[in-house]
Parts: C-alpha cells; sequence; structure tokens
C-alpha cells in the first residue's frame, strides 16, 4: 500500500509544481504550491519523519504561504499578460527538447552514481522532535546561531527600510 501511496503523492507533488510555474495568477500559484507542501508532508510521513512532516505542514504550508498570500495581496498583483503567442512548432520542438534533454541528465546521473538498495518505507527513525533537537543543538550548533543571526539581520533591515520619515 505504501509504494501506491507514494505514487500518488508524488504525482500530486508534480502536477501542482507544474501548475505552480504555468498559471498566470499569483493566487492561483501560491495555492499551488501549498498542494507541493502538503504532499511533501505525506512523503515525510511515509518516510518516517513525523515531525518534519509536522513543520513542513506548520511552517511552511502554514505560515509562510499566509505570508506570501498577504504580499501578493499587498501588492494587488494581477494575472501576468502575455506579451506575444509562442509559434506552435517552437512550443513542440521546446517540449522535445526539454524531454531529450531530461532524458540524457537522468542517463549520465544514474550511469555515475553508485548502486545502492532501495528505500524503505518507515525505516529512518531520525525524524522525531528528540532526534532533531540532539542533531540540531549539538553537531549543526553554529550554523543554527549563524542562521538565526542573518534572520535577526534581516528583519531589522525590513524594519529600517519600512520605516517612514516624518
Amino acid at each position: 500500500m505504501t509504494p501506491l501511496i507514494f505514487l500518488i503523492f508524488a504525482g500530486i507533488a508534480v502536477f501542482c509544481g507544474i501548475s505552480l510555474v504555468a498559471q498566470t495568477h499569483p493566487i492561483a500559484s501560491a495555492l499551488s504550491l501549498i498542494g507541493v507542501m502538503g504532499s511533501l508532508a505525506v512523503l515525510y510521513l511515509q518516510l518516517g519523519g513525523e515531525f518534519i512532516a509536522a513543520a513542513q505542514m506548520i511552517v511552511y504550508a502554514g505560515a509562510i504561504m499566509v505570508l506570501f498570500i498577504f504580499v501578493i495581496m499587498l501588492l494587488n498583483a494581477g494575472a501576468e499578460a502575455t506579451s506575444r503567442t509562442i509559434p506552435l512548432f517552437t512550443r513542440y520542438m521546446g517540449m522535445l527538447l526539454l524531454a531529450a534533454f531530461l532524458g540524457l541528465i537522468s542517463f549520465i546521473i544514474r550511469s555515475m552514481l553508485p548502486k545502492t538498495e532501495g528505500v524503505e518505507f518507515g525505516a529512518f527513525q531520525g525524524g522525531t522532535a528528540l532526534a532533531i533537537g540532539r542533531k540540531l543543538f549539538t553537531e549543526y550548533l553554529l550554523p543554527f546561531e549563524v542562521t538565526s543571526v542573518l534572520i535577526l539581520i534581516a528583519i531589522l533591515g525590513a524594519i529600517v527600510l519600512a520605516r517612514r520619515e516624518i
């Protein structure tokens, strides 16, 4: 059953990712991004990362996407205007060349990577809050602190840029 669930949600993620790029209206693109994040959370659940899946839904699909939608609404961004029509031959030739390029890249990557065992769903046990907390505050403490300082600098920069002169 788990490979079937994987295929369903991987397909949803790919479909929503293509829809994200193909949409002309920014709100529809943001909703497609929420679909990608939700399906990735289900894939994290299948791999045994319950905490990562919950963080994916709460932080990214919840808070960050609400922020994106507020910014889109604040900017009053409308649908993207098309500049000109693309000839039919160019469109089909581009799709054919893209498929050939992706096939070549996947062949090169598969031939260069060593053979490994397949993924066993649910075998990973490092996705709990305890395991992530231990890694974050022992092995990855310096990158965590540097990231927090960079976020603080970005917040201060946003406050300075948003402040109006009286």
